[in-house]
């Protein structure tokens, strides 16, 4: 029998203004989109804010539905409509901010695991990694490069080629 130890590595800056100029307004941009989700059941707004390496900022917001498998995470709405506006571009950040309507978020909020598998696909298909920015309403912004930390044991492509 072997142990693996993993390691994950997250930075946390005790506020957005300790970020650079661009990063600080990236989740800006995320917060702006989360007021625009439609999230009339659990009352949770999530935004996603991505930057390509062309400079282009692509948004979005977490969509639900009464049916709820039918709705869909901010992180996906942006990530999907990026590659399908610029498909040649890569992702260089993912900001992601989240507000609540009867509490405050004051930590960090990061992916979900669909989100996740998402990103390490983004990454996976143009070949590098994706800076990730998680912020709640307020409070500590958390940061990593890589989605393998939040992901470690990520299922990639090659695992469904046959031999």
């Amino acid at each position: 029998m072997n142990t693996r130890e993993l390691k994950i590595k997250i930075t946390e800056f005790s506020e957005r203004s300790e970020l650079p100029e661009q990063e600080q307004k990236l989740l800006q941009q995320a917060a702006k989109s989360a007021s625009r989700s439609y999230a009339p059941y659990s009352e949770f707004h999530v935004g996603a804010a991505v930057l390509l390496d062309n400079g282009k900022v692509v948004c979005g917001s977490n969509q639900e539905n009464a049916a709820y498998p039918s709705g869909l995470c901010a992180e996906r709405v942006a990530l999907f409509y990026a590659n399908s506006e610029y498909p040649e571009a890569k992702v260089k950040i993912l900001a992601i901010a989240a507000r609540a309507d009867h509490f405050n978020i004051d930590k960090p909020i990061s992916p979900c695991g669909t989100c996740r598998q998402v990103i390490a696909e983004t990454e996976s298909r143009q070949q590098s990694k994706i800076k990730i920015l998680m912020q709640g309403e307020s409070g500590p912004v958390n940061m990593t490069e890589g989605i393998e930390n939040l992901l470690p044991l990520t299922f990639y492509e090659e695992k469904l080629k046959k031999k």
